[in-house]
């Protein structure tokens, strides 16, 4: 059972901004090798959603993400830093990760389409979320990439 929790950068707790930043740092550069600014000025501005998961009565976190603004990064909203933890994965939890965080970024952003710079490998899975590529691959941080963007849904 996951427990999600939307919050605003501001409102994290100290704890959740660890337990945020070390899920992001496991993940993105030591087990992908990348080394790139993780902390790139744009977490202040962004709302984040924590997946908390409880096991043998210890909270931890299983995945987060985060929602942009329009004009913050793109002229579009966006989402990034999608990520699950190791122990997660082939659960359906980056399904439902990427799910609730359209979600919450549809009410967050009414009426704005979502730009994601997503790994190429990844193309078919935001795919499955009405993600549509408008760019051809492209190195970031040694990982190849493509820009998707899902349309604004009505108003």
């Amino acid at each position: 059972m996951i427990e999600w929790q939307w919050s605003r950068f501001a409102d994290l707790t100290a704890a959740q901004l660890y337990e945020m930043l070390a899920l992001r740092q496991q993940v993105f550069v030591l087990e992908q090798t990348c080394l790139y600014p993780d902390i790139d000025g744009l977490d202040p501005g962004a709302h984040h959603l924590l997946g908390w998961r409880t096991v043998n009565g210890k909270r931890e976190l299983a995945a987060t993400l985060r929602c942009l603004a329009p004009g913050a990064k793109y002229d579009e909203m966006s989402l990034g830093r999608v990520v699950t933890s190791p122990a997660m994965r082939g659960t359906g939890l980056g399904r439902e990760l990427v799910a609730q965080g359209i979600a919450c970024a549809v009410r967050l952003h009414q009426g704005h389409a979502i730009r994601i710079g997503a790994q190429a490998h990844l193309e078919n899975f935001y795919g499955g979320f009405g993600f549509v590529t408008v760019s051809a691959p492209y190195d970031e941080d040694g990982i190849m990439h493509v820009d998707m963007i899902r349309a604004a849904e009505p108003l």
